[in-house]
């Protein structure tokens, strides 16, 4: 593993994209304060910019370099079981322009995956992860099925097995900063 946690966190510095397993299904990644990467992960996605992005960050202290205030309910949502939630959080900061939403929102998740873990801890920064499809089609859920474009898109494909047979993805829920909670994604 740490072979292949040293060859993304290489790519992720050089500005690259990089194919890798999450907790949820396989994702495209980038610097998620590096504009020009973020770019380079809508247009290989063929996905306008103004459709935001997920980003992962390691953990609550790291999420606090990307989000002003945290609402008091965001750590009830950190660790439910086998159930990986994605929240919008408002008001982002130190992150590329063009991955916050036009409604100043961003959506990070705090990943349950050892790899990026490592990958996250060894970076130091929040990681873009979005679905390894084109826009409009099938999220992939085998590596197998991610597209021979994706594939070859990509500037590093990191080589491991997915670590869980999870393939949905994450729940999606916003939270405003009166703590209330709003389902986005099931």
């Amino acid at each position: 593993m740490h072979k292949e946690v040293k060859k993304a966190f290489e790519t992720l510095i050089e500005g690259g994209t990089i194919l890798y397993p999450t907790d949820t299904v396989w994702g495209i990644g980038c610097d998620a304060s590096n504009p020009e990467a973020v770019q380079k992960v809508y247009e290989l996605k063929q996905r306008s910019d103004s459709k935001a992005l997920i980003c992962l960050v390691a953990d609550e202290r790291m999420l606090k370099k990307y989000i002003k205030d945290i609402p008091a309910a965001a750590p009830d949502f950190f660790d439910i079981p086998g159930q990986p939630i994605t929240i919008i959080y408002d008001g982002p900061q130190n992150l590329a322009p063009n991955l916050v939403g036009s409604d100043d929102t961003i959506a990070i998740r705090i990943p349950d995956n050892d790899f990026c873990f490592q990958l996250l801890r060894k970076f130091n920064s929040a990681i873009v992860s979005t679905s390894a499809n084109i826009s409009g089609q099938p999220t992939p859920t085998s590596f197998e099925e991610i597209s021979e474009e994706i594939l070859k898109g990509v500037d590093y494909v990191v080589n491991l097995p997915s670590e869980k047979s999870k393939t949905k993805p994450s729940s999606i829920i916003k939270l405003g900063k009166d703590g209330e909670v709003k389902i986005i994604r099931k």
